[in-house]
């Protein structure tokens, strides 16, 4: 691949892996500990992630299991969690912490499948977005030192490119969506 793509090529992989990575914070029914991944303890006044504080297991299909190394941290867990957006109450019986997923209702899982394909929308303007800053610097080349088949040449490429991580990001979309709607 030629190196001037290669730069645009590392930017639509890093805005998919983006995607990747929020959707997988979205909760489904069931019990995922990447829900997670966003919320920060106050672990002798660093911000650091639940998940090097304490072991986190998923006992059952619907159940989050959070054991800290130190008991200490049971509150500051639990406020963690209390102050994020999962909208769970965790439940604290002095040594673990257990998160209970309820079963999502229909009405939930169409807001789900909304706020996904929303997620993913803003993905594909991400993308496409990246696009057009490489056509514009390819413009730039012209002035310099490429030949116009030669720009016409590495726009089509990126072209390719945009349109393969659309179809990634549909196919994401549609995989997420799946997930959500599956009882």
């Amino acid at each position: 691949m030629d190196a001037r793509l290669q730069v645009y090529d590392d930017k639509m992989k890093k805005a998919f892996e983006y995607l990747e990575a929020d959707y997988a914070t979205i909760r489904a029914g069931r019990a995922n500990p990447h829900v997670l991944d966003k919320l920060r303890v106050d672990y002798y006044g660093t911000p650091t992630p639940i998940q090097q504080v304490g072991n986190v297991t998923v006992p059952e299909a619907r159940i989050i299991q959070i054991a800290p190394w130190e008991k200490s941290l049971l509150k500051a867990i639990e406020k963690a969690i209390l102050t994020s957006d999962i909208g769970i109450n965790p439940s604290n019986d002095g040594s673990v912490i257990r998160l209970v997923f309820p079963e999502l209702t229909e009405e939930r899982r169409k807001e789900l499948v909304k706020d996904v394909k929303k997620k993913g929308e803003d993905g594909k303007v991400a993308i496409r977005n990246i696009r057009r800053d490489g056509n514009d610097s390819f413009k730039k080349l012209a002035k310099t030192e490429v030949s116009e088949d030669e720009i016409k040449q590495l726009e089509e490429q990126l072209q390719k490119l945009t349109d393969k991580y659309i179809k990634d990001i549909d196919a994401l979309i549609e995989s997420k969506s799946k997930e959500i709607m599956t009882v």
